[in-house]
């Protein structure tokens, strides 16, 4: 293994922080060597906002090269890499990823397929813009990754769900999950639909679970506590019980049920929670996941 190491280390060093053990970073980055793919790919990331800058911080933390991340927004970005006002006049890259808004991607990507080739993944963290759209507008040729990744991802703690067509390469694949999981957790779903289920989830997410502080925080205001003291108990609830559900290997119905005694406070209080929340987060989940189909139909 040690002289493999130092056959396939440049490679290995960019795989490795990826959360791979140690042999399965080695194979991964043998298969990229034998397929004559850069040990750092050459990254030209399409918009700079907050997923973009995150994504980027990512990767240079992680190590990447910042003379190998072309960035394109309107303002310099306060990230390291290579700015550019407008996508390159020329060049080949390893990774396009796209990173604007739904509403800007045909707009960004306009004379994108010059950059684009059969070696170049395109990999996309914009909402509702299809796989087909995307290709077309890349020039057809490359192979085209989306992401759904979220907002906890700014601090590292995100999770990303990655669909592809059927025929997109392995190592294609490989390296889109390499490049998100510089900013959390991967996962792989099947189809597009399952994206749109992803989105109402995992995507959407944050909010729910920010509008649960708020809503936790009112009602400690309505039982009598100050605004602050309320808002900080909601916070540090959420956050302790986030922390404390990663920590362990039980359900959250168990977790549930070790705060539950019998005939007690919190049973008192999930005797009137427990009956609506479940039907009410379906219907939440139902109507991102309904919007979501609708913007890709319109992209």
């Amino acid at each position: 293994m040690v002289d493999e190491c130092e056959r396939y280390y440049p490679v290995f060093q960019f795989v490795l922080w990826a959360g791979k053990r140690p042999t399965e970073a080695l194979e991964l980055a043998a298969g990229y060597c034998r397929r004559g793919m850069t040990p750092a790919p050459h990254i030209l990331l399409v918009g700079c906002g907050k997923m973009g800058s995150a994504l980027a911080r990512g990767w240079i933390a992680a190590g990447h090269p910042p003379d190998l991340l072309d960035i394109v927004s309107p303002s310099p970005p306060s990230v390291a890499g290579r700015h550019w006002s407008a996508l390159p006049s020329e060049g080949r890259y390893d990774a396009l990823v796209v990173a604007v808004k739904p509403q800007k991607v045909s707009e960004a990507l306009t004379g994108a397929a010059r950059l684009c080739g059969t070696g170049t993944l395109v990999l996309s963290v914009a909402a509702g813009t299809a796989i087909a759209r995307l290709a077309a507008l890349t020039g057809g040729q490359a192979p085209v990754v989306r992401a759904m990744p979220n907002t906890p991802s700014a601090i590292g703690c995100g999770i990303a769900a990655l669909t592809a067509a059927d025929s997109t390469p392995q190592p294609m694949r490989a390296r889109a999950e390499l490049l998100m999981r510089a900013v959390g957790e991967t996962l792989w779903v099947d189809t597009e639909d399952a994206l749109d289920a992803v989105t109402a989830v995992s995507g959407s997410g944050p909010a729910y679970v920010f509008h649960l502080i708020e809503a936790l925080a009112q009602a400690g205001v309505s039982a009598g506590l100050s605004a602050d003291l309320a808002m900080r108990l909601a916070r540090q609830t959420v956050i302790g019980s986030a922390r404390l559900a990663e920590a362990s290997d039980r359900s959250a119905a168990d977790l549930r049920a070790d705060v539950t005694s019998p005939g007690g406070t919190t049973a008192a209080g999930l005797a009137v929670l427990m009956p609506e929340l479940p039907e009410l987060m379906r219907r939440t989940v139902a109507a991102a996941q309904a919007r979501a189909a609708q913007l890709r139909a319109l992209a």
